[in-house]
Parts: structure tokens; sequence; C-alpha cells
């Protein structure tokens, strides 16, 4: 069972106590976007085996949105941290880069 740390309650809660929300960090289209960037948004999803970014709502807890870094493929948990951080905190993007050498967080970095 995957188990995460509320960052805003300070608690490990088990997944039957959260709501999982889809992919961290995508880049929201609104008025004025083409089409297919507007298409892009609502469909495609990143469906990595390993390193994810998730974002999970504390639904029987205290309600809030967070971020989660997990791997998909052992549910290794690496850390959760605030839904409003636009980018995953430098100290988590290292300890993972730690334990996965040669990974880096974005497509292209």
């Amino acid at each position: 069972m995957l188990i995460l740390r509320c960052p805003y309650c300070g608690v490990d809660v088990d997944e039957t106590d959260l709501h999982a929300g889809g992919q961290a960090h995508l880049t929201r289209e609104g008025p004025g976007s083409s089409d297919a960037d507007f298409e892009d948004y609502l469909f495609m999803r990143e469906n990595p085996k390993g390193v994810h970014f998730e974002r999970w709502r504390h639904a029987y807890g205290c309600g809030k949105w967070f971020h989660a870094a997990r791997c998909t493929v052992s549910l290794e948990v690496f850390g959760t941290y605030p839904a409003q951080t636009l980018r995953p905190p430098e100290e988590l993007c290292d300890r993972i880069a730690a334990k996965r050498p040669g990974w880096s967080w974005g497509r292209g970095e």
C-alpha cells in the first residue's frame, strides 16, 4: 500500500485517505492557446516507468492538495511537498538523483 506524508499535517497516511489527482507540474493552457496546446494539456500525460511526480489530496484529513515524487515500479516514495511550488524542491531532486544516477527532472533537463 502506498503511504505518503501530508506536508501540511505532517502525518503519514495510506492511499485510502488520499485522492489521486494525476500528473503534477502541468502547464495549464488558457484563453488564446492553440487547439493543439489545449489538447495536449487535456489528454497528454507522462506515464514513466520510474520516477513520477503526482498530485494528491488529503481527502480525509486537512483536504489540501500536495505533490509527491515516487517510483511507479517499486512504489518507493522520495518525498512530498506543497502543491503551490512550480518545481520540485532542489533537495528532493538531489535525493532522487543520488538513488537514480543519470536522472534529472523534466523533459530535456
